[in-house]
């Protein structure tokens, strides 16, 4: 080691004594190393209230002296936690704090590179239409943001004067993003362009709609969508300017994996499970279709009630299905995954997942479990404080995708479609398409493509020409996986990751392997990275000393 390091490491170490001796709360660290799983509970408590920013009538404050001042604060969270030995703890308890350290660190990586309030215009979104079917909004969002779904309307009461209040908030909110928006990132600029387009159409449309039962709110919707628009015309003057990448780099991509998603698996690993995945989809479908060439192609639906009759019969088969082959699935999940259908006429534009329901809705009912998931939330609430809410930083990502998308294989190799031939076509073409839309994430992160270039290939390499460069899904996905590295992989990689947890489970139990007992035990745990999941099921814990 030479001199200059020699000199780095003993500055380090002193900073940390001194940061250690100088806290103010240097009593509750030191007591900590004896501390009890009820101490990480509360510590927790704490650390979510202070991971907010300041909120005034729905404006939180982003401003640079308030995330200087929270980064620095961050530290003495971190280092109270570092102070507790979990050790001796049971797994469940240990696996606990794992959550806890990822969390810290999100906000961390947030700090020193993810920086959205300074860096990225669409994290200053003004509203949000409908929830996710993921247990939080994906990506990186903008805390006092409007979010549709919560409200009844006509609105009254309390309802109405939050709902008035998180409008009058846009104007300030976006006045404050000129101000903290600092950075050069060409791509996330040219999102927050495109969002801002769409948000004014939208918020017009809105007014509109709402103004004949509350005709007092159209000054307020005027004057959001003034604001929109002049926030457009500030960032499109700014972006005409720009140069820079938007991507993370590879360094910074393996530390957020390892760190903050719990992932064992870096930007390398990742590219070579994606290209592979793709490749064996591609091959798979092929087979499928030679297999099935004598059979009748599958035949979208003609209306509208058409459509719904499917849907529901697909509903009806698959719950069966899972009920006798995959899961236990209480009655509170009955309904979990009926709906009332749109149906778009054959000379609008069909998007991918459109073309795929159309042509059978069977396989997206398997990617359906994520209902299943927020369902099990809300009736059977986990025991542990800490996995009873949505982990941040999208850190549940491998675990809620890798799920949701490894289902529509597990099911099919199940026996879900052996009636169906053709359908288990889509499922290889929704794999392939999945990969087209990954390897991107990795690919803008490294810098090697262009948000342009990302979508390029994703069409290219979706089967049967199905996701239009037109359409809105492969958009708004390498929109997200810009925003939130890691999140175009988490589908496939997790699907996998899915798959090794099942092989060690089979390897563990031998003869006594159950696909339905493993199911509903894997649901115990929460929604939690798999690594984390696969400590706790199989006592294997040779990933998570890879990670910590």
């Amino acid at each position: 080691m030479s001199k200059y390091n020699h000199f780095i490491a003993l500055s380090l170490c002193l900073g940390l004594i001194g940061f250690f001796c100088c806290s103010p709360n240097n009593n509750e660290a030191s007591a900590a190393g004896s501390s009890t799983y009820e101490d990480l509970v509360k510590l927790f408590e704490e650390w979510r209230k202070f991971q907010k920013p300041a909120i005034v009538d729905a404006v939180p404050d982003y401003t640079a002296d308030a995330m200087a001042k929270q980064h620095l604060e961050l530290k003495e969270y971190q280092a109270r936690l570092m102070a507790i030995d979990p050790s001796s703890w049971p797994v469940s308890q240990q696996v606990d704090y794992h959550i806890v350290r990822a969390e810290m660190n999100g906000l961390d990586f947030d700090h020193r590179v993810l920086k959205p309030w300074s860096r990225n215009p669409r994290f200053y979104a003004v509203y949000y239409t409908s929830p996710s079917d993921v247990p939080a909004l994906e990506g990186p969002w903008r805390y006092g943001t409007l979010c549709l779904w919560k409200y009844t309307f006509p609105l009254e009461g309390e309802q109405y004067d939050d709902f008035q209040m998180h409008l009058k908030a846009i104007p300030e909110v976006l006045e404050q993003a000129k101000g903290n928006l600092v950075e050069d990132a060409k791509d996330l600029w040219f999102l927050g362009i495109r969002r801002k387009k769409s948000e004014s159409v939208y918020l017009e449309n809105l007014a509109e709609r709402l103004g004949k039962d509350h005709p007092d709110l159209i000054p307020d919707f005027d004057r959001a969508k003034a604001a929109v628009d002049e926030f457009r015309e500030w960032l499109e003057t700014k972006h005409k300017n720009m140069t820079a990448p938007s991507g993370i780099g590879v360094e910074n991509y393996n530390w957020y994996m390892k760190n903050v998603h719990l992932w064992p698996y870096t930007w390398e690993d990742q590219l070579v499970i994606m290209n592979r995945e793709l490749e064996r989809s591609i091959a798979f479908l092929k087979l499928e279709e030679n297999r099935n060439r004598h059979l009748p192609p599958l035949k979208p639906p003609e209306n509208r009630e058409e459509y719904q009759k499917r849907h529901d019969e697909a509903v009806e088969h698959f719950m069966r299905f899972m009920r006798e082959n995959v899961m236990t699935l209480p009655d509170y999940q009955n309904n979990t995954l009926r709906r009332t259908v749109r149906f778009i006429p054959p000379d609008g534009l069909r998007d991918f997942f459109t073309q795929v329901d159309y042509h059978d809705p069977l396989p997206l009912r398997c990617h359906g479990t994520h209902w299943f998931d927020l369902a099990r939330m809300d009736h059977e609430p986990h025991p542990s404080p800490i996995r009873r809410v949505p982990l941040l930083y999208n850190i549940w990502d491998s675990r809620a995708e890798g799920l949701a998308t490894g289902m529509e294989e597990i099911a099919m190799h199940a026996g879900l479609m052996d009636e169906k031939p053709r359908v288990r076509e889509l499922v290889w073409i929704m794999l392939a398409c999945r990969c087209a839309r990954g390897i991107p994430d990795l690919k803008m992160h490294s810098n090697e493509f262009t948000l342009e270039e990302a979508v390029d290939y994703g069409v290219k390499w979706t089967p049967r020409g199905w996701m239009p460069k037109d359409g809105n899904t492969i958009w708004a996905d390498e929109d997200l996986y810009l925003r939130q590295p890691g999140y175009g992989t988490s589908y496939v990689v997790g699907k996998v990751h899915l798959e090794k947890l099942i092989a060690d489970r089979a390897e563990q139990l031998g003869d006594k392997f159950d696909l339905k007992s493993f199911f509903d035990e894997f649901h115990t745990y929460g929604m939690i990275p798999l690594s984390l999941i696969r400590w706790e099921m199989t006592g294997r814990d040779d990933e998570i000393k890879k990670l910590w």
